[in-house]
């Protein structure tokens, strides 16, 4: 069996303490990232939308650069969203700036009622890169 790592980034938030979770376990050559939303150091939400966003990729930066591993080693992603119908737009244009050229990740996105305040969470799975 493969031993577990849990990896967490340079500057935490509350989130992780207060809720008892890891950032993201490394196991073998795999990144597994829990869902990250668009919070302040504090733990709570950014109350605009599209910061929301930006932040949630900024935190899931900050783990996958603890890991070394960048948005490149992506290969499967999983978003969650409060308003689908009305935040995808806003949602697409932050993901085609990380995501802007091919081979794209997969990806899932689910519609959900309740994130604990949040209205968007990203989660991933990572290859880390071998070391050269």
């Amino acid at each position: 069996m493969n031993h577990r790592d849990a990896i967490f980034p340079a500057n935490r938030h509350a989130l992780y303490q207060e809720h008892g979770y890891s950032a993201a376990i490394r196991s073998g050559d795999l990144l597994f990232v829990s869902g990250q939303v668009g919070s302040r150091l504090d733990g709570t939400p950014h109350p605009d939308f599209e910061h929301q966003v930006q932040l949630a990729f900024e935190n899931l930066k900050a783990t996958l650069d603890a890991a070394g591993c960048t948005f490149d080693d992506i290969v499967d992603v999983t978003t969650f969203h409060t308003d689908p119908e009305n935040q995808f737009g806003t949602i697409m244009a932050v993901k085609q700036q990380i995501f802007s050229k091919p081979p794209y990740p997969n990806w899932t996105a689910i519609g959900v009622n309740w994130l604990a305040g949040f209205d968007f969470e990203i989660k991933v799975i990572a290859r880390i890169p071998s070391a050269v």
